[in-house]
């Protein structure tokens, strides 16, 4: 009795485990068909480019919460508008390619400067806050599974939650006919963390874990900044810096792949045609301008825009 009963509860075990995978490889199946390469978070911003800039500021959070467009057009001599911040957290280059194609006369005359993490190409981090979801879409749902069952479930739950969303953003005309956010995009950051919340050192910061640099997120990501040159005036790709209590000289493992991580993106500059601006310290920028270790807080937003913005080849 005891041997029969084990056998039937492994078969049920094994049942359900075959009807809960096939049940979610379908689930993914729908959201892979109903996903567009503008998520929700993406759209709400891009309303801002009904002014028709000039400079458009895109990317992930380091864009999205440092840079001041309004204060840009000042340091520009342009009208407030000529400068919009349409970065959002996690932002990639799929998606700012994507939203080229859906409104191609908002960037075809502008200069578009574009912020990239580690995380947008390293393959070796797969958590949900930050893997790219048009990565994602682009793998099939058995590669999908592979590549994230069963401890990074939870990033393919975010992937199926952000295509409903995305979807809807798009039935609903968002990038077209939402409300135009405040401050033409920028976020801020108030305060900063705790001194026992910032991270030992930036080597094994989570961005730079597994390090891999040769997947799809590379392939992809790059791939798409090349597709965006012909499409607008002007584009660079801004590698971002870190907070200044960080020293490469003494964190050679931080060194080494921060410089393999910002060669990838000036070695496809050359090959494609755009700018890069790797940005390693910035003049009057300190510790206490920084919220935690990757973003400035308020008090940095001005220090880091007007130093961007005499980088930039305008």
């Amino acid at each position: 009795m005891r041997g029969r009963s084990a056998r039937w509860i492994a078969r049920t075990l094994v049942l359900t485990g075959t009807i809960w995978i096939a049940a979610f490889a379908g689930l993914l199946s729908i959201a892979d068909r109903i996903h567009v390469d503008i998520p929700h978070a993406f759209a709400v911003k891009l309303p801002l480019l009904q002014s028709r800039p000039d400079l458009i500021f895109a990317g992930e959070s380091r864009t999205e919460y440092q840079v001041d467009t309004e204060l840009v057009a000042k340091l520009i001599g342009r009208p407030v508008g000529t400068a919009v911040n349409i970065a959002y957290d996690a932002g990639e280059p799929l998606a700012v390619l994507a939203a080229i194609h859906q409104q191609p006369e908002s960037f075809k005359r502008a200069h578009v400067v574009i912020s990239v993490a580690p995380f947008t190409f390293n393959e070796g981090v797969r958590s949900a806050a930050v893997y790219p979801l048009d990565v994602a879409a682009r793998l099939g749902v058995f590669e999908q599974m592979t590549s994230f069952l069963p401890l990074r479930i939870g990033t393919l739950f975010r992937f199926v939650r952000e295509a409903f969303d995305a979807r809807l953003a798009s039935e609903q005309h968002i990038a077209e006919r939402g409300p135009q956010p405040r401050a033409f995009g920028l976020s801020t950051i108030e305060g900063s963390q705790r001194d026992d919340r910032w991270p030992k050192d930036i080597g094994t910061h989570p961005h730079y874990g597994n390090w891999n640099l040769s997947g799809p997120k590379a392939r992809f990501e790059t791939a798409a900044l090349c597709d965006m040159v012909p499409l607008v005036r002007k584009l660079t790709v801004v590698v971002p810096p870190w907070a200044p209590r960080y020293d490469r000289a003494n964190d050679p493992l931080w060194r080494e792949k921060d410089h393999q991580y910002a060669a990838l993106v000036i070695d496809t500059g050359r090959r494609c045609g755009f700018d890069v601006l790797n940005i390693q310290a910035v003049p009057g920028l300190g510790q206490s301008n920084y919220a935690d270790e990757m973003h400035v807080n308020v008090s940095g937003i001005p220090i880091y825009t007007r130093y961007l913005v005499a980088q930039l080849r305008l």
